[in-house]
């Protein structure tokens, strides 16, 4: 038989490579060597939000239909419909990575770390029938021997509760118990086996042991044990202030798109009105023309003025509608239903008193990516408490004490018990080792050491860029403000210029170049002054987010943030619950909403008034002969 199966694993092992697959197919799988791919529309389908075509400057919906929106509800829509918290891109909004689910799912290691102290309850059953044959003597004849066999049936349970403590130690409560049977009544060959083989028949004998075992060196103390729980809480935090960063860049980029759709709002209503500018002097010098008191190079001139002006207003048209949409990504919404939307919250023009001190204070214990930080310096330290632990030796103590008692048949039939609490026995000992060299414990503690020496590091850079970020949002903060009020004077200038060029241009004492000059000017004037005021809007913001202070700003908290875990009780009541996710709430009241458009707040209007202007036939510019 041995040579029979060595024969079949060699032949297994030699023939496996040359026989068929079919062979071995039912035994072992084939190896993989093609990549088996299935038909993409096989694949189940994702659930598709509903949207509709995104408007184009050649599709634009009635001007009707408008949407305000003020910035407090613009952040609590991107709130509301932030299961993934996108961040603003450039002209679009991408998802950051973080979702309302990751500190949720981080805190469950809570959790599985605390396991480790829950009372373990163990039970084992196991039924077997040992049949094994050994020689004996014949008596009947003493030189020879004789193969037999002692069948009998075997129940063994065991039954065991054990607690970990929170220093270490391990105690136990066991129940062992032991049933025997002999089917044939023992054996019948050797007497002097049979005496003592057969003397209950059943019989069944049990123990209850109560034990503890107390590690006293490695393994041993509070702080010690309860490391992996403070680990897995810091871990929840760490991932909580991750996402709270995630949800402060996204409340920032909510407020740069929407003040960017105001800015392209503005620099649009400038585009249009330097358009309505330009058609009004095209179709002027177009009746002057016909009227004999103009030239063809003025027409001229004043058509390529109006077609340029055209084609900037084009590309502000097309600016507004990629700002619209950034804000709607942002926001969580299609790209178009059918709406504009219509900013109706004023920008600031108040000027931040910086006090420098207090801002770097104030980052340096708000932000959250410095509290991250912190938080991994923390579990640092822990994990070096418990490296330090391991590299101690390993010495435990251990005590049991047990009560046994044996049950069983006597051959005349009648039972017969052992008295209850008679037979005890007890342990006591201390188990000792220690690796000699310590060269892997001191290794790790080596390891950890260098590792928050490492994360400090990290953080004092961390601190370092924080300052410099800071500094450079009160940079930018000035410089907004500064040009701001340079062109403030500038378009009022632009106004008064635009005014005065085109009086002199009526009455021929002036190029139509100078007023071509003045009305890009002016354009360009208040498209910088709304640029400049709303990018100290946005600096202001960008501010908040760098000091960690943009949520409490704008009036968003979170309630029960860290460490909520009901746990698996059984209540009747379904008011409590593991949580699903960790959303800000709040109502955002920095920027209420007004009456009128954003971009109103600028006091825009017209340079030159057209009921100002005298009354000239207009003629369409398809009906000029240009042949003239």
């Amino acid at each position: 038989m041995r040579w029979l199966m060595m024969s079949l694993v060699l032949g297994c092992a030699v023939g496996c490579a040359t026989w068929p697959s079919e062979v071995w197919r039912p035994i072992m799988l084939p190896e993989a060597r093609t990549i088996d791919y299935r038909d993409p529309e096989s694949y189940p389908s994702a659930k598709i939000p509903v949207n509709k075509a995104p408007h184009t400057v050649a599709s634009l919906p009635p001007m009707s239909s408008h949407w305000k929106l003020s910035l407090d509800d613009a952040i609590r829509v991107a709130l509301e419909n932030a299961r993934v918290i996108r961040v603003l891109a450039g002209q679009t909004a991408v998802a950051s990575g973080k979702t309302i689910y990751d500190a949720a799912i981080t805190q469950t290691g809570i959790d599985q770390a605390q396991a480790r102290f829950d009372p373990a309850l163990t039970y084992k059953q196991d039924w077997t029938r040992p049949n094994a044959p050994f020689a004996v003597t014949d008596i009947t004849d003493f030189r020879r021997s004789v193969i037999v066999s002692n069948p009998s049936d075997v129940v063994l349970s065991n039954f065991g509760l054990n607690k970990i403590n929170r220093i270490g130690g391990t105690a136990g409560l066991t129940w062992v118990e032991n049933y025997l049977r002999y089917p044939g009544g023992g054996p019948s060959v050797n007497p002097l086996f049979q005496a003592f083989g057969a003397a209950f028949n059943p019989q069944t004998s049990d123990s209850l042991a109560l034990s503890y075992s107390q590690p006293l060196l490695q393994g041993a103390g509070f702080r010690v044990n309860n490391a992996p729980i403070v680990i897995a809480r810091l871990n929840t935090e760490a991932s909580f202030f991750q996402y709270k960063d995630s949800v402060q860049e996204m409340v920032r980029g909510v407020i740069e798109a929407y003040w960017s759709l105001v800015q392209a709002r503005t620099d649009l209503w400038a585009r249009e009105k330097q358009v309505e500018l330009s058609e009004f002097t095209y179709q002027r010098e177009l009746a002057r023309l016909d009227a004999g008191l103009a030239d063809r190079k003025d027409v001229a001139q004043a058509e390529v003025t109006y077609t340029q002006f055209k084609a900037n207003l084009v590309v502000a048209e097309a600016a507004m509608l990629a700002r619209e949409a950034a804000l709607r990504n942002i926001l969580g919404l299609p790209p178009s239903d059918d709406r504009f939307i219509v900013p109706v919250s004023a920008p600031t023009e108040n000027r931040l008193a910086v006090e420098w001190d207090k801002l770097v204070k104030l980052a340096e214990a708000r932000r959250p990516d410095l509290v991250e930080l912190k938080i991994v310096l923390e579990a640092d330290q822990q994990r070096l408490m418990r490296a330090e632990n391991q590299v101690l030796p390993q010495l435990n103590a251990f005590a049991q004490y047990r009560w046994n008692g044996l049950t069983g048949t006597m051959p005349n039939g009648q039972g017969l018990a052992s008295p209850a609490g008679k037979f005890t026995d007890w342990t006591v000992g201390v188990n000792f080792s220690v690796p000699l060299g310590f060269r892997q414990g001191r290794a790790v503690v080596r390891q950890e050491k260098l590792l928050i020496e490492r994360d400090r590091a990290n953080l004092d850079q961390a601190v370092h860029a924080a300052i410099h970020e800071l500094g450079a949002t009160i940079r930018d903060l000035d410089s907004a403000f500064k040009q701001y009020e340079a062109y403030n004077r500038m378009r009022k200038a632009a106004e008064t210029n635009v005014m005065i060029q085109d009086q002199q241009f009526e009455v021929g004492r002036a190029i139509y170049l100078n007023v071509l000059q003045a009305l890009t000017d002016w354009g360009n004037a208040v498209s910088a002054e709304a640029a400049a005021l709303l990018n100290y809007n946005v600096a202001l913001a960008s501010l908040e987010r760098r000091t960690g202070t943009i949520l409490e700003t704008h009036g968003l908290v979170f309630h029960e943030e860290r460490f909520r875990a009901a746990g698996p009780l059984l209540h009747r009541s379904h008011d409590r619950d593991y949580p699903s996710a960790i959303v800000p709430t709040g109502s955002p009241q920095s920027y209420p909403a007004s009456t009128d458009p954003a971009e109103n707040w600028f006091k825009l209007r017209s340079p030159v008034p057209p009921l100002q202007r005298s009354d000239v036939r207009f003629l369409p510019p398809i009906a000029v002969d240009r042949g003239r």
